[in-house]
């Protein structure tokens, strides 16, 4: 499944006084693209909810390459990683899209919990959701 990369430009509000993106918005800008992402493959996020399944954050990272500065355009390009019906991860890379340059790296962790809190799996309570979810998985390379 082909996924577009998710776009955008900085704003103001999200630098600090030397007009670089503060470091905390990059975690949102990886929550922005995981939306877009499910939205892309008909997992969409608001809908899930509604059914009563949430999606947590279990962790995330990032590593910072180069800073993005105010109304520079980013591209995020995320990739599923892993999914085995109750947890899955995430991979993210922010680019320049003009030079394809690199300005952070990161990742995040799921799972799936109901309204009460309970962690469980989409393959039996939402099969076609686990069935989208597992066709967006990145292929692995081969093993030699």
């Amino acid at each position: 499944m082909k996924i577009i990369p998710y776009h955008r430009r900085a704003n103001y509000y999200e630098t600090d006084q030397m007009s670089i993106v503060h470091h905390t918005n990059y975690i949102r800008y990886f929550e922005e693209a995981r939306i877009d992402f499910m939205r892309q493959i008909g997992c969409d996020c608001r809908k899930l909810e509604e059914l009563g399944a949430i999606i947590p954050v279990v962790d995330a990272y990032a590593r910072y390459h180069k800073s993005l500065h105010f109304d520079e355009e980013f591209q995020v390009d995320i990739q599923l990683e892993k999914f085995n019906g109750a947890r899955m991860e995430f991979s993210y890379q922010i680019r320049f899209p003009q030079t394809g340059e690199l300005a952070v790296t990161g990742h995040t962790s799921h799972c799936f919990v109901d309204e009460h809190q309970k962690p469980f799996s989409v393959k039996h309570r939402f099969p076609e959701i686990y069935r989208r979810m597992k066709s967006a998985l990145s292929p692995r390379p081969a093993t030699a």
